[in-house]
């Protein structure tokens, strides 16, 4: 059955839909085209909706964050927000194509949309940069605008830190702007500190530190050549030299590192900046070489430490940040290592002599023909996978390019930089085995490129192989193309062809390319370049055959060379017409095909018509010189139905759809006479004075019938349209001339709209509407009661139309000028329509277009099935025994079916573990929040278990903790160079946990804490490194400080100059910091000293001291009591053992969970990696995440790890009986029978409950 739903065909972009892309987690790219919005899908590249209710082009498009708990109060929904240039803010529900919220503050383009993710409450929460310099929080639901702050400086762009949502850096032309207390409750209180980019001409502070020398000595640079290159973040109050401040203008992007805290990256033309915000300095440089494409565009990887860059020239560079396992800078500064001959120059050659963050070039795609008038605009990143691309074209292209990986070795040949280079570190193998199931399935960038190249060798995993990189293009979707002349629908739907009928539009543009659109998916179906100009006509010679005609601007005679084609859409085959007229001639004004497709007619602007033979392709009569010119013209669609129903019983009927495309080729130079006699046939014109002539075709004759004078008042007639008994004329003047041929009246009707451009009646039997173009717009009239039915004027209600015709009998499509086709209502009101309304080209896998109950049901059926031996991807009517059993088990059998075949092998394994399944499925699903905690969850189960057998780990356990368990989770030794030592690796390297593979660096303090004080250990090593002022050197001193390392931070503290105003005070605590022993008289007066600096303001001098005598539990309080929790926590995970950090890490959760922060999400992932399964439970119970937490307790029970107590018993049951409600809420009465079952006692009424539904439901 067609489906002919209202929509949008779309076609190229303007420059303000530039940047206006998004890709969420739902696997659908949303972009702005025009004043539309297009969301697709990606996986089947094709076009699943077109938002249109902007009145102004759209400048910016996001998805709502999918970072929540999802159930049958808050399910898998659609919403998007997009803004336009009019500072309009529109929320769709895109499943109904329709508008949730509509508001606007002021009239000036939207620069920036960000939806909040920052609470577990509200999901609703938009923030948006109003110009010149104002932020506005909005409650994207209702549209109710919670607070508005302005700023004193303009702001082009702003971005939010990852790891903390209080934080934003916002871009002006001038400085880079920083808030830290951003709040949904209040506006900011300040106006942001401002920071301005330069790169310093003074002298390096004098340093001890030999190794800085030896690497600029290396590379053939001289230190100060070297400092010259490093680019410093220099505070507002701080002088800066005009001839060295670098300008911010010329910057494209402002973007966080997605997986390294603390880390900006600017983007510039010819290179980007990584700016570490601890030392506010440049710490990494990349730049292009002189042959390279700019950057347009550069997108952070959270995954791994990836960018993906887009180049002018439309190619996408992965550019994977090195890891030198021979970089010094690795050690600890003052290691005796570093002053022997083990670290030769040559070692240090692969190392930026100025930079130590570096970028290699690991991939980039081809690049694509880009001109003038074509060029990339942005690309968008898959965030599920990290690993899929999607580059938009100016011109409506979208390319989907996905990374994969092949083995070192094989014939790829990858860019010439990262020939040199060693190969990516790939875990897992490439076949599914049971010693490694983990990553059998390459979906994500986790899962292509291993997180140990981030860390020394022993901590590589075992499992792994060499990889490099290649970007296939996987997806290829395109538009209408650029400026669209004309258009012509096929015809009309009968019930004769209803079998074989195809909705099927043709649109010529100026490039001479004909295009050939199914309208009910909206897909391109054929493309034809037979023109070598402006394509000006088409007209349907049959279901897929047609005619076209194109002609380049006439010279100054006003002549051109026309050019004819007959065209077969099944063959592609492209017939010329009149390839003897080779002189130039009078352009054609239009080429009119009989009704019964027996003849056409080429009508020229100043010279008489030609009448050709269809069938034949010949030329039957060309009319004197003496012809009067024609002005319009219409075949009759009557008085011929009794003369072709008298022949075709004589006649063997031709059936199928491609008899009469191939009827001129097989009747080519055939003669005449041979052919069954042709049906006679009427077509009317007029003339310039407006005198109607009626003319009769049979065979090769033509012959004169009436004519009939213009009717009074009409004037130059512009326009005929014929059906039935109704003829319809058209004037200069806008006036309709009604023809009623049964009744012999005529009726005037004066439209007042001016000159009527063209006319068309639509299809169907007693169908009397008739649409009207004009220069302003567009009238449809119904022709029986002579009414006005609906109008769309331009620019007001409409695009200015281009061309005009109907697609069903209550459907007219038009094409308008900015390049687009809208398929319209008959009211001309709307051209979106819920999904489900549109005919797609392939059925499509997504949660999100399903109804709750079926979405949950199918989700639940993936993640575990334990009343099963095995796991089935099917359901059964006996599962969800309820009134719509059928109806759900379609919809989820159906959805199964649609998934990949190596998913569905993979969740099918079963050496799968639970976690795993649930991680691949909260992946298909596209759910942020289950992604992350599946992705912690299993990382710290699967340790857990790991350790729990490792004999190394079970003898060194603490002798107590808070809880059930010890310190599995850190060495005893209180330093990290101590418990990770070479001799300690030497030591645990048979240690299994050691090895495996740790948390990525985006998740911070969720790490273990070995990565994690290894990670932050060679920062600080850097931010050492590449000390170039007095406050940065201060900084790593008070950072050496708190993480013990006195000898270092004597060595900081000497290199003050002397005339420097801190001199006298930094010799006083060098003497101090070298003196401090950790017991004896001293250390009672340094903590007294401590306290009373802390009491008075002085905070960071007072942690300082407490740290220098082994109080660091103390200073994580203190930082905590005046609210630094980040850096307490930083503190705390790199020098606590783990019952001191426990206490440190439980206030933070506390305060996680308090009503003014509201992020117990976070509060949940900090327990599971502290190892307290049970907490984190109970607080998952309290927010009603009863999937989760069963789920959860599941894997803690296969792996034995909840103690088997009283406590956790009524704990288990209280999890187990919740979710049996969830589920029975559902109707998913198999699994809730099943968790019934195992929660005992605290679910017998509820399992009578349920066994009397299912009786009931039998019965």
């Amino acid at each position: 059955m067609m489906k002919l739903s209202p929509k949008t065909l779309t076609g190229g972009l303007n420059t303000l839909n530039k940047g206006a892309a998004d890709w969420g987690w739902q696997s659908f790219l949303a972009y702005g085209c025009q004043n539309v919005v297009v969301v697709v899908d990606t996986r089947g590249v094709q076009v699943l909706q077109v938002l249109e209710r902007h009145r102004t082009s759209v400048v910016k498009v996001k998805w709502a964050k999918e970072n929540y708990h999802h159930n049958l109060l808050s399910p898998y929904t659609l919403r998007l927000a997009s803004a336009d240039q009019a500072g309009r803010i529109i929320i769709w529900d895109v499943a109904n194509g329709s508008a949730r919220a509509d508001f606007f503050d002021g009239t000036k383009p939207i620069l920036e949309l960000e939806w909040l993710s920052s609470q577990d409450a509200s999901h609703d929460l938009l923030l948006a940069l109003h110009p010149p310099y104002s932020l506005v929080l909005w409650n994207a639901d209702t549209g109710t605008k919670l607070w508005k702050k302005s700023f004193a400086v303009e702001i082009s762009s702003f971005t939010f830190d990852p790891f903390d949502p209080s934080h934003i850096a916002m871009l002006s032309t001038e400085c880079i702007m920083f808030i830290n207390d951003f709040s949904t409750y209040k506006s900011p209180s300040s106006n942001g500190r401002k920071f301005y980019i330069a790169a310093p001409s003074s002298s390096p502070p004098a340093s001890n530190n030999s190794q800085a020398d030896r690497r600029t000595m290396g590379s053939g640079m001289g230190p100060r050549a070297a400092l010259k290159k490093v680019r410093m973040l220099v505070g507002e109050g701080k002088q800066r030299p005009v001839e060295e401040s670098i300008a911010l203008n010329e910057c494209v992007q402002l973007t966080f590192l997605k997986s390294c805290r603390h880390h900006l990256v600017l983007v510039y033309s010819r290179e980007l900046l990584v700016i570490d915000l601890e030392i506010k300095q440049t710490v990494g440089i990349v730049s292009l070489e002189r042959t390279s494409s700019a950057f347009v565009q550069t997108l952070a990887c959270k995954q791994r430490d990836v960018l993906m860059c887009l180049h002018e020239n439309g190619s996408i560079s992965v550019r994977v940040r090195r890891k030198n396992y021979d970089n010094p800078t690795a050690h600890t500064p003052n290691d005796p290592q570093l002053m022997t001959d083990t670290v030769s120059v040559s070692s240090l050659d692969i190392i930026s002599p100025q930079h130590d963050v570096i970028y290699d070039l690991r991939c980039q795609s081809d690049p694509l023909r880009v001109t003038k008038h074509i060029r990339a605009y942005s690309i968008s990143m898959c965030p599920v996978t990290e690993a899929n691309v999607a580059l938009l074209m100016n011109d409506g292209r979208i390319l989907v390019w996905s990374l994969k990986t092949l083995p070192v070795g094989c014939t790829y040949s990858y860019p010439v930089a990262s020939q040199n280079l060693s190969p990516l570190h790939s875990p897992g193998t490439q076949a599914y085995s049971k010693d490694c199931h983990q990553n059998a399935v390459k979906w994500t960038l986790s899962d292509m490129v291993g997180q140990s190249q981030l860390f020394d060798e022993p901590f590589r995993s075992v499992k792994g192989h060499d990889v490099v990189f290649k970007f296939l293009l996987t997806g290829y979707l395109t538009g209408v193309g650029t400026n669209v002349t004309t258009l012509s629908m096929c015809p009309p739907l009968t019930t004769k062809n209803w079998e074989i009928y195809d909705p099927l539009l043709s649109v010529g543009t100026a490039s001479g390319c004909i295009q050939v659109f199914n309208l009910s998916s909206g897909s391109l179906w054929k493309e034809f370049n037979s023109h070598s100009s402006t394509v000006r006509g088409i007209s349907w010679a049959s279901l897929t055959t047609f005619l076209s005609f194109a002609y380049p601007p006439p010279n100054d005679k006003g002549l051109v060379k026309n050019e004819i084609f007959y065209i077969d859409l099944h063959t592609g085959c492209s017939t010329p017409f009149r390839n003897e007229k080779h002189t130039d001639e009078s352009p054609i004004e239009m080429v009119k095909v009989s009704h019964l497709k027996q003849y056409f007619i080429i009508v020229f602007k100043e010279k008489p018509f030609e009448l050709w033979d269809l069938r034949t392709g010949h030329l039957l009569r060309e009319m004197p010189k003496n012809f009067p010119i024609i002005t319009a013209l219409e075949w009759s669609p009557s008085n011929h139905v009794k003369t072709m129903k008298k022949k075709s019983t004589h006649e063997a009927p031709v059936s199928g759809l491609h008899s009469e495309s191939v009827m001129l080729e097989s009747n080519r130079g055939e003669n005449t006479s041979q052919q069954a006699a042709p049906a006679r046939e009427h077509f009317v014109f007029t003339d310039i004075s407006g005198l109607l002539y009626h003319f009769i075709v049979e065979g090769s004759s033509i012959k004169d019938g009436s004519k009939i004078p213009p009717e009074g008042g009409m004037g130059s007639i512009t326009c005929i349209s014929w059906k039935g008994d109704t003829v319809i004329l058209g004037d200069v003047d806008g006036n309709l001339n009604l023809w009623d041929l049964k009744a012999r009246v005529s009726k005037s009707v004066p439209t007042h709209r001016g000159w009527i451009k063209k006319a068309k009646f639509a299809p169907g039997k007693g169908n009397t509407k008739l649409m009207l173009l004009f220069n302003d717009g567009i009238d449809i009239w119904d022709t029986k009661d002579v009414e006005l039915v609906s109008y769309a004027k331009t620019p007001k209600d409409l695009i200015k139309v281009i061309d005009i015709d109907w697609a069903a009998s209550n459907k007219p499509v038009i094409a308008t000028a900015d390049g687009c086709i809208r398929i319209f209502d008959l009211k001309m009101k709307t051209t979106s329509a819920p999904m489900e309304e549109r005919e797609l080209i392939a059925p499509i896998f997504t949660p999100y277009l399903l109804p709750p109950k079926p979405a949950f049901i199918m989700k639940h059926l993936l993640q575990h099935q334990p009343w099963n031996q095995r796991l089935t991807l099917q359901i059964n009517e006996a599962d969800v025994p309820c009134d719509e059993c059928a109806e759900i088990c379609e919809i989820v059998n159906g959805q199964v079916s649609l998934m990949p075949s190596e998913m569905k092998h993979y969740i099918q394994g079963r050496h799968v573990t639970l976690p795993e399944r649930c991680l691949i499925v909260a992946r298909l699903f596209g759910d942020e929040s289950e992604v992350t905690f599946w992705t912690v969850a299993s990382y710290y189960l699967d340790t857990d278990k790991s350790r729990r057998s490792c004999p190394i780990h079970m003898s060194s356990r603490a002798p107590s903790c808070p809880g059930p368990y010890n310190d599995m989770y850190q060495p005893t030794e209180p330093r990290l160079y101590k418990s990770l030592s070479s001799d300690y690796l030497d030591k645990h390297e048979e240690c299994s946990c050691v090895a495996a593979t740790p948390l990525d660096t985006c998740f911070d303090v969720l790490c273990d804490n070995v990565s994690y004080q290894r990670y932050h250990m060679e920062k600080l090593s850097l931010h050492d490194n590449k000390r170039a002022s007095y406050d940065h050197t201060s900084k790593c001193a008070e950072h050496m400080m708190l993480l013990g390392e006195a000898d270092r931070a004597v060595q900081l503290l000497l290199e003050t100059d002397a005339d420097n105003d801190s001199f006298y005070v930094d010799s006083l605590k060098a003497c101090l910091v070298a003196t401090v022993r950790s017991s004896g008289a001293s250390q009672s007066t340094i903590k007294l000293v401590a306290t009373n600096l802390i009491a008075n303001g002085k905070l960071s001098e007072g942690v300082q001291l407490l740290c220098l005598i082994d109080k660091s539990l103390d200073a994580c309080r203190y930082l905590q009591t005046y609210n630094e929790w980040n850096l307490s926590m930083w503190l705390a995970k790199c020098t606590l053992n783990y019952t001191d950090y426990y206490d440190v890490a439980k206030r933070w959760v506390d305060f996680l969970c308090s009503p003014g922060i509201n992020l117990k999400t976070n509060a949940v992932l900090v327990f599971i990696s502290l190892g307290q399964y049970a907490k984190a439970l109970e607080l998952m119970l309290s927010m009603h995440k009863f999937d989760r937490a069963a789920l959860f307790l599941e894997a803690c029970l296969d792996n034995d790890l909840i103690e088997d107590n009283s406590v956790n018993k009524m704990l288990s049951d209280t999890v187990f009986s919740e979710y049996a409600r969830h589920l029975i809420a559902l109707g998913y009465y198999t699994a809730a029978e099943h968790y019934c079952n195992k929660s005992g006692e605290r679910s017998e009424e509820l399992l009578k409950t349920l066994q009397h539904i299912q009786v009931n439901s039998d019965c």
